[in-house]
């Protein structure tokens, strides 16, 4: 029988599909058993227009056999098998799909969409099998055929012998070699895994003979083994069913099984959209952040299937990184696919599809905002740094679709407030939005920057995540209120006497200010009479756009850029250190050192920050004792 040989494109084409197109090997039984599911469509749709053909859909099913004793694999369909002109065409020429051609002659009627679009799937037998037969009968014809191969050498086509219509796929399992164990493919757990992993939603009933232990009949304590044939794909996904018809508990087994988390889901969204794109989709808000959520480890996706088929374990470009922390599926008949199932052509349906999810993601989260806040403050806490992320992120492009989503502590009503909570009950003459940073809440309300504005009554909102002031720079304003941090050099507040006073302050001890700038040397910009302490006696504020706060964090960084804030000492000219100081500035210029010192010193253990000289420090606490 003479050698066919393929076509040098098909040729190169195979041998590089054989060893690069697809990273798992596994992913061979899900083409082969999606071509057999797309064979029993295309009966599906003969019956649609050929009065002659009854689709009994208990008839059609597809035949998974491994037979470790002649090392085959089998994969058996019911569908409507292939003429000799078709296993020519179809498997002759890679890449020349017969599914592709019948969904275009098909396109107007109802029905099952096809799933293989693209003739390269049926070739990755290849990374598995060393021998490739194909036995198929035709409807159309009623004569069967038998296409042989052993990979890029070559196939051969010639009659044979088969009692009812359909297709059979022989494979020859290779043998094992040091890196790789052939053997997994002619075992029955390993099937049934990737059977359930990929092809788990196909539409027909896949079959295996199953092994089992059971319960011998007719006598108490004795067990048997047995063999009987089984389905092992569930056929109806979850995602397909009609909503009312699930429950809470239904959603809740579906993320167990999917293995999601090992957590139970705060939310589930399930959308069926039938538009310019469609798609279903389940998706899941967890309850608790995986442990390596915030690391470079964690991987970002949803499950991506075309058809009941999954096509990508991790699809990333379906999720904003904002909205990373959702888990879930996509099911769509709309998505087109290149080469193989498994690159998917990020087209215009895929975005559509994208830009939709975002948007139910983000409405369920402004959702559980407004009605449930308990649940969403649970939820903030395992994934709040990541919204505030996406605020600062790429320049704030996406802060006015996440500002919403922010949730900081009250200084008055020691919760977790929205920014809209805060702005709701501003009173009228109050400018700003105030907030004040601090590794904790505790801390934060010891800051002596906090006593004017708390005076005031204003509410302060208190930032103790690493990434909130920097989001907050990016945010600017929310609803045309402006945020001002308690430690700015100008808190935007009226003038009153105290105020007034202490500018008259300024003047009038200029020069003493002007020489405790001198003595500490470049560590501040300035010293002034302060308009904010009430009962403290030192204090830092900053000027420009680098609080003291984002200089700690940006200089305990790896590239540690070195950069500093430009840091403001203010005294409180009413406090009783304050004699004290104009005295040694008149009388003993080492002692105005040692104050000076001393209050800066103070001022920095008060930020958080180091001092510079410890035993210098310390040094000037026992000079003051003595």
């Amino acid at each position: 029988m003479e050698k066919k040989q393929f076509q040098a494109e098909s040729k190169r084409l195979l041998e590089m599909m054989i060893n690069s197109i697809y990273t798992q090997k596994e992913i061979f039984l899900r083409e082969l058993i999606s071509n057999s599911s797309d064979a029993i469509d295309k009966i599906y749709y003969k019956a649609l227009t050929d009065d002659k053909l009854v689709f009994d859909k208990d008839n059609y099913y597809i035949q998974v056999i491994p037979d470790k004793t002649n090392r085959t694999l089998t994969i058996r369909d019911t569908g409507i098998g292939m003429t000799e002109e078709d296993l020519e065409n179809n498997l002759g020429i890679i890449a020349k799909s017969g599914s592709l051609a019948f969904k275009k002659e098909n396109e107007a009627k109802d029905g099952h969409n096809i799933i293989g679009q693209f003739g390269v799937g049926f070739y990755s037998a290849f990374m598995v099998a060393d021998v490739v037969t194909v036995i198929s009968k035709s409807l159309e014809t009623g004569r069967a055929y038998k296409w042989e191969s052993t990979g890029a050498d070559g196939y051969t086509i010639e009659p044979s012998e088969k009692e009812s219509v359909g297709t059979e796929i022989v494979l020859k399992i290779k043998d094992n070699t040091e890196d790789e164990s052939y053997d997994e493919y002619l075992e029955e757990y390993r099937l049934r895994s990737i059977i359930k992993k990929y092809s788990d939603f196909i539409r027909y009933p896949i079959k295996m003979e199953i092994s089992g232990r059971r319960p011998k009949e007719g006598s108490e304590g004795e067990y048997e083994d047995y063999r009987e044939e089984q389905h092992v794909n569930s056929m109806v996904p979850i995602w397909r069913k009609n909503k009312k018809e699930l429950t809470t508990e239904d959603y809740e087994n579906f993320y167990a099984e999917k293995h999601y988390g090992f957590d139970k889901p705060l939310k589930h969204i399930h959308v069926s959209a039938d538009g310019a794109v469609v798609y279903q989709a389940i998706l899941f808000i967890p309850e608790n952040s995986p442990f390596d959520y915030y690391s470079k480890e964690y991987e970002k996706g949803l499950e991506l299937y075309a058809n009941g088929v999954l096509i990508m374990n991790k699809c990333a470009d379906l999720l904003p990184d904002y909205f990373g922390f959702v888990k879930g599926m996509v099911d769509s008949e709309s998505l087109s696919l290149n080469i193989s199932r498994e690159m998917l052509q990020h087209d215009r349906q895929l975005k559509l599809i994208a830009k939709n999810i975002e948007s139910k993601i983000k409405s369920q989260l402004l959702s559980m905002v407004k009605d449930e806040r308990d649940k969403y403050e649970q939820f903030f806490k395992a994934f709040g740094r990541q919204i505030k992320f996406g605020v600062y992120n790429d320049y704030g492009m996406h802060k006015d679709t996440l500002q919403d989503l922010l949730l900081f502590t009250s200084s008055k009503e020691k919760k977790l407030v929205t920014l809209d909570d805060y702005v709701s009950r501003m009173p009228e003459d109050q400018k700003y939005i105030y907030y004040a940073t601090g590794e904790s809440n505790e801390r934060i309300e010891k800051l002596p920057q906090t006593e004017l504005v708390a005076d005031k009554g204003y509410e302060i909102l208190y930032f103790t995540d690493d990434i909130d002031e920097f989001a907050i720079k990016v945010l600017m304003k929310y609803k045309d209120k402006e945020f001002k941090s308690v430690s700015s050099s100008d808190l935007g507040l009226e003038a009153d006497e105290s105020q007034k006073e202490a500018d008259a302050e300024n003047n009038e001890h200029k020069e003493l200010f002007e020489q405790m700038t001198s003595l500490l040397d470049g560590k501040v910009t300035g010293v002034k009479a302060s308009k904010r302490l009430k009962s403290h006696p030192v204090c830092l504020s900053t000027e420009g756009d680098v609080s003291i706060e984002m200089e700690k964090i940006l200089n305990a960084m790896p590239s540690n850029p070195g950069v500093k804030a430009n840091k403001v000492l203010e005294i409180n000219i009413h406090h009783s250190v304050y004699p004290s100081l104009k005295e040694a500035y008149a009388n003993d210029k080492d002692k105005l050192r040692l104050y000076t010192n001393l209050l800066y010193n103070q001022a920095l253990l008060i930020e958080g920050l180091p001092v510079q000289d410890p035993v210098e420090f310390t040094n000037d606490i026992c000079k003051i004792m003595v």
